[in-house]
């Protein structure tokens, strides 16, 4: 246990006699017949070593740990254990975390039951070389007013343990883990907070309104006005003249951009408030410093927020159990990041709002990215472990310019079947033609490398964080602002938004090198369907399957997304002829209704629960909500 005394954000002091040992984590991630990989964030630099056991039998194993040093008392490191055997596959394995510090080993020890179920004498994960029960969700924003589907997922695993019913196998993250561009002003209160509480490095920042990030919380737009803070750009196109008039307009469009994060501290801060319930209990909330105009929007987002933290210890619990991977998509780090040539221009050729983007990544980077591919990352994290450490404008401005050229966050699973997560934002197809048209979510060379890694297998899992199959109606609208030049007003963003990606995705489907059975897990759009596809005019069709599984904690307009519901299917049924004008014309897309539902979208907060038979035909899909149903969508029996 740390002490730390008189704690100050802003002109608000925190008293606190002591930051506990572990301040979020353990959270396991990558996981094989060889390896295991624990992420956790501690308020000390400390010697640590892992203790596995499986079957009762202590393992022989080498560990290793690696950190990056992000603040005072905030240190994230990734423990890496090697058994000298391979995992018995399928078995639990536990695991002890043992600290070199004693003060450290027993607040540790003193905090360890509450991560236990119940009989459970240590913490324990599995391997599973051929998963058959996979979680996936996306979407998990905090001060939306819905429950929290990933604390549900902790009610699977106590139950699983009472009865003795097998857990959930692995766990995806497709996107949207944070919403660095919306946050509610109670959120920010308690990041601010969180950066004087552990001392978490500030950084100086050009181009701005304030010149280094501990200005921001006195600021006068610091709550609820940061769109003042924003970077602005000039719209002098014609287009742009039409629609927005001669001004100026922010280059962060999110319309939810009022408290948008901007430093990493800030970043990183958040990852800690959303994972772990530990920090939350020295914060202190309070709308005292909040502009009169807002006070009232602070105390109703409070109450939502309180009631998010209220779950936290069943997510921190679940998460040190089940092997969990993740893939960014737009709101980790802003809400059009990369949609159109031109918002790349403007900016990447803006220091504020590249500094911005690059704050996102590196958060990324140390809280997600790191525990997917530990080798793939490893000289990203040297250079971040340098830049913390210096301080140094000039070299996080080239660790950033490190970042936005880097081109290997997808990654591959070797189960059976194999899992291909694909980066559907940093390697984008730019239109040639328009600033303004939206990007293709991954461009030739992209895809060329995602078909050579499935050609020839047996069965796939694929996780796009957008639906490549969507929901055609919607994608009409989508299509019709888009031909106005207003793709940043609806998110136009799409796997058939742009012609090139469209078509070789779509090629893909129809090689006859294709795996025969094909499966799609996706997130992004704040509702949940099932679609089962089939190439026209093939005896050997591949079996493809996509399960929609969106938000977590977000959920569409329920009036609007039933009436979308009941437009789509009156115009584009797998009978209508409106089909033949898009471009899975040669294809029949039919829906799994949801149990006891008319329409074919489900909405609420929700996480997919995907089930596969043992040669992957079968394939069963449920939405396990949060409010602790669970909704079926049926397979369709065909003939």
């Amino acid at each position: 246990m740390v002490t730390k005394n008189n704690i100050k954000e802003g002109s608000v002091v925190i008293f606190s006699s002591s930051l506990p040992a572990v301040i979020a984590g353990p959270i396991v991630r990558h996981v094989s017949a060889t390896s295991c990989h624990l992420w956790l964030v501690t308020s000390k630099v400390v010697d640590v070593d892992v203790l596995l056991a499986q079957n009762g039998i202590k393992l022989e194993t080498r560990s290793s740990s690696e950190y990056v040093s992000v603040g005072e008392f905030a240190h994230i490191y990734l423990l890496s254990v090697t058994p000298t055997q391979a995992f018995t596959p399928n078995e639990p394995i536990s695991y002890d975390i043992q600290f070199a510090d004693d003060g450290f080993q027993e607040d540790w020890q003193k905090y360890l039951p509450r991560l236990l179920y119940k009989g459970e004498p240590s913490l324990s994960f599995r391997w599973v070389p051929s998963p058959t029960k996979i979680l996936h969700g996306s979407c998990r924003k905090p001060h939306h007013k819905g429950g929290d589907a990933l604390a549900q997922v902790d009610n699977v695993f106590a139950e699983a343990n009472a009865t003795g019913n097998d857990k959930p196998d692995i766990l995806f993250m497709t996107g949207d883990q944070i919403y660095a561009d919306d946050v509610a002003g109670p959120m920010l209160q308690a990041i601010q907070q969180t950066i004087s509480m552990l001392g978490l490095t500030g950084e100086s920042i050009e181009g701005a309104t304030v010149s280094h990030s501990d200005d921001l919380p006195n600021h006068v737009h610091n709550y609820y006005e940061r769109e003042q803070l924003l970077p602005q750009i000039a719209t002098n196109t014609l287009l742009a003249s039409m629609f927005f008039g001669a001004k100026k307009k922010p280059v962060f469009t999110s319309v939810n951009a009022k408290n948008h994060l901007i430093s990493c501290n800030e970043i990183i801060a958040m990852y800690l408030l959303v994972w772990s319930p530990v920090l939350w209990e020295n914060i202190k909330l309070s709308s005292e410093k909040v502009p009169d105009i807002h006070q009232g929007l602070f105390d109703e987002e409070q109450k939502v927020i309180e009631n998010f933290v209220e779950d936290l210890p069943r997510v921190q619990r679940v998460l040190a159990h089940i092997p969990s991977y993740m893939i960014f998509d737009d709101h980790d780090v802003t809400d059009d990041w990369n949609l159109t040539r031109g918002w790349e221009q403007e900016v990447y050729n803006n220091p504020f709002s590249k500094r911005m983007i690059g704050n996102a990544l590196t958060g990324y980077l140390l809280c997600q990215g790191w525990g997917n591919a530990p080798t793939k990352v490893a000289p990203l994290i040297n250079q971040a472990k340098q830049v913390f450490q210096t301080s140094s404008l000039k070299e996080q401005d080239e660790f950033i310019q490190t970042l936005l050229h880097f081109e290997q966050w997808d990654y591959r699973l070797d189960t059976t079947p194999p899992i291909a997560v694909l980066d559907t934002r940093t390697r984008r197809w730019r239109s040639e033609s328009s600033l303004n048209k939206p990007s293709g979510l991954m461009d030739w060379e992209a895809l060329c490398d995602f078909q050579q890694g499935i050609i020839g297998k047996e069965a796939v899992i694929v996780i796009s964080a957008a639906p490549i199959y969507g929901v055609k109606f919607i994608e009409a609208i989508q299509k019709v602002f888009t031909f106005f030049g207003k793709a940043l007003t609806v998110d136009a963003e799409n796997w058939m938004a742009h012609q090139g990606t469209a078509n070789v995705m779509l090629n893909i489907f129809t090689h006859y090198n294709t795996p025969p059975e094909f499966i799609i897990l996706s997130g992004d759009v704040h509702y949940s369907f099932v679609y089962d596809v089939r190439l026209r005019y093939r005896k050997n069709s591949p079996h493809i399957t996509q399960f929609t599984c969106s938000g977590m904690k977000n959920a569409f307009p329920d009036k609007l997304i039933k009436t979308l519901d009941r437009i789509n299917r009156a115009l584009y049924g797998p009978s209508s002829l409106l089909n033949i004008f898009t471009r899975r014309r040669n294809m029949t897309v039919k829906a799994r209704k949801p149990a006891g539902s008319r329409g074919e979208l489900l909405n609420g907060s929700a996480i997919g629960l995907l089930e596969l038979s043992p040669d992957n035909h079968t394939v069963l899909c449920k939405a396990l909500m949060s409010d602790g149903k669970e909704v079926e969508f049926p397979p369709i029996k065909e003939g």
